[in-house]
């Protein structure tokens, strides 16, 4: 069987220095925001070419507390509308409901899966405050309009990078990322991360994820306990310094997929060749998915589906059940993700293309 990800080939190649650092984490016995956190926050800031990184507790805690910092320093408030996708995972649109905003749905351009700039002047109203910027996939956003669009209407510009460790940074306010095994930069458990240029909001930000403490037992805002984990900061820094190793590894299977999968019923996904796409997922679409997930499984190739279901036809957001999105809609019922990954062998790439061909 060819593993969708096989996340125990991934881990056991670092499993030296892993137990290494968990050595070093307990002779310290330093185990809260110690020094493994403040040498991943310096060099992952330094890899994202930021002056700051704030390690959190997960991803969707990273989005949450950039919009609540921006409510602590009056630049939202609550009731703001926030521009997102309709076709991201749920937690784009949980961390702005989480912060007492308003979600608008935008739809994605078919060839990349990210928003479609061009509908977003529609959906702009006196109450848009900021536009979430979704990185799906691994493919960098059209941030160049988007930063336009921004600055035309003076609205904040938040990346999710949850799914975009390593690409280009092009100048939004914040960008918020995951560390969850399965991404890019895994670590062995929940983590996240938030950078940004701007000292107040970093300020902000490292408090609010603290208790709202600066200062041991002195709180000036109403926080909440989100900091990464010691460990996981340690685990992070053995896997940091090969990001870029292993994000040209997915780029090069990503490449031979897209050159050598000649099959009129499967659409391949879009990409220059440029650095834009880091290819968390390599993500195909056909009308036959069930067909087709199920003759791979039975030729041993093991597929995920990335999403399901859209995020307005959620049980938990009954009040968007009636909305239509037909393009949002035509992505999650049919995409795809194939295997891809920095562990997978010449062998595996040319399995997986010859049963597609066939």
């Amino acid at each position: 069987m060819i593993k969708f990800l096989d996340l125990q080939k991934i881990n056991l190649g670092y499993q030296e220095q892993f137990q290494n650092k968990m050595k070093v984490v307990l002779d310290k016995g330093w185990f809260i925001l110690g020094d493994e956190v403040k040498t991943f926050e310096a060099n992952f800031a330094k890899y994202c070419g930021t002056k700051h990184c704030i390690g959190v507790g997960n991803g969707l805690d990273a989005l949450v507390l950039i919009f609540k910092s921006y409510i602590q320093l009056g630049k939202l408030k609550k009731g703001d509308e926030v521009i997102v996708p309709a076709n991201t995972y749920i937690a784009s649109i949980l961390a702005i409901l989480q912060a007492d905003l308003i979600p608008v749905l935008v739809e994605p351009s078919l060839d990349t899966y990210n928003i479609n700039p061009d509908l977003i002047a529609e959906k702009i109203t006196a109450k848009t405050k900021a536009i979430l910027m979704v990185h799906l996939y691994g493919q960098l956003a059209a941030m160049d309009e988007l930063i336009t669009i921004g600055y035309q209407h003076n609205l904040l510009l938040i990346e999710d990078a949850a799914q975009g460790h390593g690409l280009p940074f092009k100048g939004s306010h914040a960008r918020a990322f995951s560390f969850y095994p399965g991404k890019n930069l895994g670590a062995l458990g929940d983590a996240g991360a938030i950078t940004t240029n701007d000292d107040e909001l970093a300020k902000v930000i490292a408090s609010l994820r603290n208790y709202g403490s600066e200062q041991k037992y002195h709180n000036e805002f109403i926080g909440i306990n989100s900091r990464l984990d010691e460990l996981q900061a340690a685990f992070l820094n053995v896997k940091l310094p090969h990001l870029e190793a292993d994000n040209n590894k997915r780029r090069s299977i990503a490449k031979r997929y897209l050159t050598e999968i000649k099959n009129i019923k499967i659409n391949l996904p879009y990409w220059d060749l440029s650095t834009n796409h880091v290819f968390h997922l390599f993500v195909i679409r056909t009308e036959n998915r069930v067909a087709l997930q199920e003759y791979l499984l039975q030729n041993g190739i093991e597929t995920m589906i990335h999403y399901p279901i859209p995020p307005h036809q959620q049980k938990a957001l009954a009040h968007w059940n009636s909305l239509s999105f037909p393009i949002t809609e035509k992505i999650h019922n049919e995409v795809l993700s194939l295997p891809i990954s920095p562990v997978m062998t010449k062998e595996e790439v040319d399995f997986v293309i010859e049963i597609l061909n066939k």
